[in-house]
């Protein structure tokens, strides 16, 4: 928001605007991971599971967004820190459980996949609407944007994935999506850590 005034300063969230939009987002998050996650369960599809986990995650650092808005420029930066750990844990734990499940091969449900991907992707593009003028500012706002436009990238995935587990009769597809959201997972991660571990030391040097 900082660089649409012309200025280098990095918008911190600190409007009643921004407050409101993160509750919304939130809020989409929470029912989404609810509904992704028994879907995921009653389909057997890791990919639906690794995107519910990833709309709890996104449920969970919004809110602590919202805790450190007007707060230090040390606090926001700790805070993306720790989402971006967070996240990068995420990815961490999706990869491992692709690998696991891998060895287990059982033919999800690709009816199922493709409807409540459709959902979700119906839910994450309202909430990268929403979000889409606070795009800029610093790692904190920064990390919810990276957030929203990657679950709507995975939802893309998981909907393509379910076609082509209906057209292959094979499970490979949706445990390649699931891979390939922990590889987005992490590289997020790094991006929203380089850029906070910058934050902080600027922070930290000011003092």
């Amino acid at each position: 928001m900082g660089s649409c005034c012309g200025n280098d300063v990095r918008f911190d969230g600190a409007s009643k605007g921004y407050r409101r939009a993160l509750w919304a987002v939130i809020a989409i998050n929470a029912v989404m991971f609810v509904v992704e996650m028994t879907a995921g369960a009653l389909s057997g599809s890791r990919a639906l599971q690794a995107d519910a986990l990833d709309f709890l995650g996104d449920s969970f650092t919004y809110s602590i967004s919202l805790f450190v808005i007007g707060k230090a420029l040390i606090s926001r930066a700790n805070a993306a820190l720790f989402k971006g750990v967070t996240l990068g844990l995420m990815g961490l734990w999706v990869l491992g459980s692709t690998v696991y499940h891998s060895l287990v091969l059982g033919l999800p449900s690709a009816p199922i996949m493709g409807a409540v991907g459709a959902l979700a992707l119906a839910a994450n593009l309202t909430s990268v609407v929403i979000l889409m003028r606070y795009r800029d500012g610093d790692a904190n706002v920064r990390s919810v944007w990276l957030c929203s436009r990657n679950d709507a990238i995975g939802n893309v995935a998981v909907i393509g994935a379910a076609l082509m587990v209906g057209v292959t009769a094979s499970p490979w597809p949706d445990l390649i999506v699931a891979a390939l959201m922990a590889t987005l997972f992490l590289r997020s991660a790094s991006l929203i850590l380089r850029q906070a571990w910058q934050e902080r030391r600027e922070a930290l040097t000011a003092h």
